[in-house]
């Protein structure tokens, strides 16, 4: 992973050699499929996606794609991620292997429901 600031996704991704560039694009286009209305940014020096807080962080590696939907989007698909290298708020997916994009979607999508609900109970205790 690259370690410096970067001002963008694009300018993150464009540190990356083409093949693993590509990689991430697709992982960038899945999120934005499954959470069209995130916002794209870049925190704790990678790509994020947010929407009512952060949904999911992803980065680019030698040898696999980190993808952090947080604990709660490890332990809800804890079966799915098993054949995956994880941690408590993270998975590698390897880049010898295909993204599992439908995996990747559902995650998010998953994502998106829980932080637009909790957000909806934040502003009904206001």
């Amino acid at each position: 992973m690259k370690t410096s600031q970067h001002a963008s996704i694009d300018e993150y991704i464009s540190t990356f050699p083409v093949e693993v560039r590509k990689v991430l694009e697709e992982v960038r286009d899945t999120i934005q499929k499954a959470a069209p209305k995130a916002e794209e940014v870049i925190s704790y020096g990678i790509p994020t996606f947010r929407l009512s807080g952060n949904l999911v962080h992803f980065a680019g590696y030698t040898k696999h794609i980190g993808f952090y939907p947080g604990a709660a989007g490890i332990e809800v698909f804890k079966k799915e991620i098993s054949a995956f290298k994880s941690a408590k708020g993270s998975v590698q997916f390897p880049l010898d292997k295909p993204m599992p994009l439908g995996l990747i979607t559902k995650i998010v999508k998953y994502r998106v429901k829980m932080n637009l609900e909790k957000a909806k109970t934040k502003k009904s205790t206001k």
